[in-house]
């Protein structure tokens, strides 16, 4: 698989990353059996043998399991680590964390930020978390505080690269203002059934500061791969079935799947937007694999664009 440069560092991603998010095969930690853990290593390999690169985690992927099942593949072949990239992503806390009468919210203080990555460290299994990033923006974000515990964890080698997800422009300008370091990612929800991010100038923003946008539910939650057409239950079904007939004609004459034309779509666009496949099968994760080669002219983007998009361009 090509590899990118990931946003304004010396780290070098493949087109495509792979997300940990279903490795333990439920949300739920008590849920967790050694065969779904088995089936989770299992997928990371099947993925680093298909060419990916870049793992993308999460603290709260079932209670932190995912990551752990990750650390076991790690020990199981150690020599992948030296290949691959590491990501997590930390700031979600739920109710009853750590008091019962806590409520669901986000946490940016520097005390959780630090907190949380060495944890991750430790499940993971490495010295070194190559992309640590903020979840979900916290409404409570102090700028000048997450730059100390960024400075924190950068200096004493935990970290080597930061990031964020789900942040408007607005929110990482105001981040980054501050932060002595370069936010090299901004992971966000686009695919061909979510265009948000074309249109409120996230992509611009990417474009302008060599941020690489990861793109999680790249497929829509699976309403864009094979089987949409066939009663995917989705509210956004109805609204988008312009753009799976689209997708259905043009899959064939570019002899592909609907999958690999989705996530070829997003990979066109100059930012280089990363797709992120979470599938645990190792068939479907070889075969988004095969996006990497299947280039889009300018026409078949907007073939596809303009029946997502609802309306005529003006």
């Amino acid at each position: 698989m090509k590899t990118i440069p990931l946003g304004n560092s010396i780290l070098r991603t493949t087109t495509l990353a792979y997300g940990c998010w279903r490795l333990a095969g439920t949300s739920k930690s008590e849920e967790v059996t050694e065969s779904s853990r088995a089936q989770g290593r299992r997928a990371i390999l099947a993925a680093y043998e298909a060419g990916y690169r870049l793992f993308d985690h999460a603290d709260i992927y079932c209670g932190g399991m995912a990551e752990s099942i990750f650390g076991e593949a790690l020990r199981e072949a150690p020599e992948m680590r030296e290949d691959i990239l590491v990501a997590t992503k930390c700031g979600i806390r739920w109710a009853g964390d750590p008091e019962a009468s806590a409520p669901h919210r986000y946490d940016f203080s520097a005390r959780h930020i630090t907190w949380s990555c060495e944890q991750s460290l430790r499940r993971l299994g490495v010295e070194t978390i190559d992309l640590y990033q903020l979840h979900r923006p916290d409404f409570l974000m102090d700028p000048d505080e997450v730059a100390q515990a960024f400075s924190q964890l950068k200096q004493s080698g935990k970290v080597r690269e930061f990031g964020v997800s789900n942040f408007l422009p607005s929110q990482v300008s105001a981040l980054q203002r501050v932060c002595p370091m370069p936010l090299i990612v901004n992971q966000v929800e686009i695919s061909l059934a979510r265009l948000d991010c074309l249109h409120d100038g996230t992509l611009d923003q990417c474009l302008a500061d060599k941020i690489t946008p990861l793109a999680w539910s790249p497929l829509g939650g699976g309403l864009l791969a094979e089987g949409a057409l066939q009663g995917h239950q989705d509210a956004r079904r109805g609204r988008l079935l312009p753009v799976l007939e689209a997708m259905k004609i043009l899959s064939r004459e570019r002899e592909t799947t609907m999958t690999v034309l989705a996530l070829a779509w997003l990979m066109r666009h100059p930012a280089h937007i990363v797709p992120i496949i979470g599938s645990i099968r190792p068939e479907r994760i070889r075969e988004a694999a095969m996006a990497d080669d299947l280039g889009l002219t300018r026409e078949e983007w907007y073939r596809l664009y303009l029946p997502a998009r609802g309306e005529k361009l003006p």
